[in-house]
């Protein structure tokens, strides 16, 4: 199997540099290769930065980093200076006709991925560019941030179809699992009282990673508001997602709010199964109020009930 993925990533690889054209010997429209191009970048934007630093960053060996830089230097185009610290060591930054050669060479780049872009909707240009953040973040999970930002148009959706997606394929529960789902989130959108009640996303770039909501609780049998009570719902991570310490943040988050909103305590449903879930809200302080066996959403389960005083 691995084999098989292997020759996938390479077919990727093989049509994705034909396609931006990294194969050319020159960028189009200049007189710079894509290695060179790819050193203006860098000391035009993390400038002033040693050779060490450069051959790190961009994993080069050393003596083709210095034939580079020897090649930019003999046009011009690099400028020098003693490290502020360190007078050994010598940082390097774009001269000021670097400057004016990286310029259009920037611009040039922006245009010919707009152009990219251009012929695609805007749910293609999502996609496409959630598939490109999805890479990154597996294969360099440190380089690319996570943002728990308010709902936007579509997320509550989201929240509804990944719970009964994931949920199924983990712990088979059936589509009544997620029929409560989409009631809960109906339920947010009519009663949402802003200053009480919340939604997060955890997000990187257009990617969403994970979902909570923090709402007023509510009595079962009447809906009634309970005073001085908040309730957790929603706690979901992606699968992929797991191990960032998202759900961590998601949940104290809530903890956050539900001070700040003045609530005594928060109150949270979960089962016995969900171990990961369990030991995030332990962590956060909850404690497990009452268990009982149940039969729901198709499977023997047993339905806890935890609680955090604030």
């Amino acid at each position: 199997m691995t084999a098989d993925h292997a020759l996938d990533v390479r077919a990727f690889n093989r049509f994705y540099t034909r396609r931006i054209g990294v194969l050319a010997p020159k960028l189009s429209g200049s007189d710079f290769t894509l290695p060179e191009a790819r050193l203006l970048w860098e000391l035009a934007h993390h400038a002033p930065v040693s050779a060490s630093a450069l051959s790190k960053s961009l994993q080069l060996d050393a003596g083709y980093l210095s034939r580079l830089l020897r090649g930019l230097k003999n046009r011009g185009l690099l400028a020098s200076q003693a490290h502020p610290s360190d007078g050994r060591q010598i940082l390097l930054k774009l001269s000021t006709a670097g400057k004016r050669a990286f310029a259009p060479l920037d611009r040039g780049s922006q245009a010919e991925t707009e152009a990219l872009l251009e012929p695609l909707s805007a749910p293609q240009r999502l996609a496409l560019v959630g598939a490109m953040t999805r890479i990154q973040a597996v294969l360099e999970p440190e380089g690319a941030p996570v943002e728990l930002r308010p709902p936007q148009p579509g997320d509550l959706g989201w929240i509804i179809e990944r719970h009964g997606a994931v949920y199924a394929a983990e712990y088979g529960l059936d589509a009544r699992f997620e029929a409560l789902v989409a009631r809960i989130c109906a339920d947010f959108v009519d009663r949402l009282v802003p200053e009480r009640e919340a939604c997060w996303i955890a997000a990187r770039g257009p990617e969403r990673l994970g979902s909570v909501l923090l709402v007023q609780a509510r009595d079962e049998a009447t809906g009634r508001v309970r005073p001085g009570v908040a309730q957790l719902r929603l706690l979901l991570l992606e699968p992929h997602a797991r191990g960032l310490g998202l759900g961590k943040r998601l949940v104290s988050q809530c903890s956050e709010f539900a001070r700040a909103a003045g609530y005594q305590r928060v109150v949270l449903g979960t089962q016995s199964a969900l171990t990961a879930a369990r030991a995030i809200y332990a962590a956060e302080g909850y404690q497990l109020m009452r268990s009982e066996a149940a039969h729901s959403f198709g499977q023997d389960v047993i339905s806890e009930t935890w609680e955090l005083a604030l």
